[in-house]
């Protein structure tokens, strides 16, 4: 096996362990490019079809999506996973960039867990963003107060 199939092997089992078993091969497919930090020789961007769909961060080994990456998070996982559906009125907000407060949650996977990587769907189930809870999927919907999504990227702010 080559480096570079142990390094997607590697991707693909962080993938799994992130968002579930079976997630890695299909967020990742063969065909994958794998870009490597200049300074430490480590993978550090995941690309498809020449549109980035994740970064490994450095600080925990995990992945960061992209609206590409949860686009294809969404249509991998067949348990559908991750995601926080926001109100209507929320979403234009939310695809500049905004967080997502937890009064404008609408529907929320009750599975998730402060700090792990969301899509922010719109009512109509369309990725408008990508963060990091700051709640469970749970207090995201008992609360009416406070931010439930720092939203790293949304759908908007890509487009400009």
């Amino acid at each position: 096996m080559t480096d570079a199939e142990n390094d997607l092997n590697l991707v693909r089992a962080v993938a799994d362990y992130q968002f579930g078993r079976g997630i890695g091969e299909r967020l990742f497919p063969e065909g994958v490019k794998l870009v490597y930090s200049k300074r430490t020789g480590r993978v550090r961007h995941i690309y498809l079809g020449g549109r980035l769909l994740a970064t490994l961060r450095p600080t925990d080994g995990l992945l960061s999506l992209t609206l590409d990456g949860a686009r294809r998070l969404m249509e991998a996982n067949g348990r559908r996973r991750y995601w926080v559906k926001v109100s209507r009125e929320a979403s234009p907000y939310v695809a500049r960039g905004r967080s997502v407060f937890a009064k404008h949650v609408v529907d929320v996977d009750v599975g998730i867990r402060p700090g792990e990587e969301v899509a922010v769907l719109s009512e109509d189930g369309e990725v408008i963003a990508v963060g990091r809870a700051l709640l469970s999927g749970r207090e995201m919907l008992q609360f009416r107060h406070g931010v439930a999504v720092k939203v790293r990227s949304g759908s908007d702010r890509q487009s400009k």
